[in-house]
């Protein structure tokens, strides 16, 4: 699944509910604390995309099996986009010095 396709919103609230094995209050409770943010229709409905239901999947995971409490879910949610956003940047300053190191070379050797 790409990433902008993952993000799409596409199910309101009593499905996604359904989908997740949850009810409606504790996806509008979610909503509410930040965890994730569906998108809103015209008429304000809520839309849930792939990728909110995979926050929701998590945080279930995090609670039922691992033990964690709400405000331990929270911190490990907001550490882990800060490290997927450490890696990105990780990634660019490595293409950008192969880059740098490449050019360099081909003068070198143009010398």
């Amino acid at each position: 699944m790409g990433a902008e396709k993952g993000k799409k919103p596409r199910y309101v609230i009593s499905i996604a509910a359904e989908m997740l094995g949850t009810q409606t209050y504790t996806l509008r409770y979610y909503e509410k604390i930040g965890i994730v943010k569906p998108a809103r229709s015209s008429g304000n409905i809520r839309l849930y995309s792939d990728h909110d239901l995979m926050l929701v999947r998590k945080v279930q995971t995090l609670m039922d099996e691992l033990g964690v409490n709400l405000a331990g879910v929270e911190v490990i949610l907001r550490m882990s986009a800060q490290l997927a956003e450490l890696q990105k940047d990780k990634e660019e300053l490595e293409r950008k010095l192969e880059d740098l190191l490449s050019s360099t070379d081909q003068r070198n050797y143009q010398q």
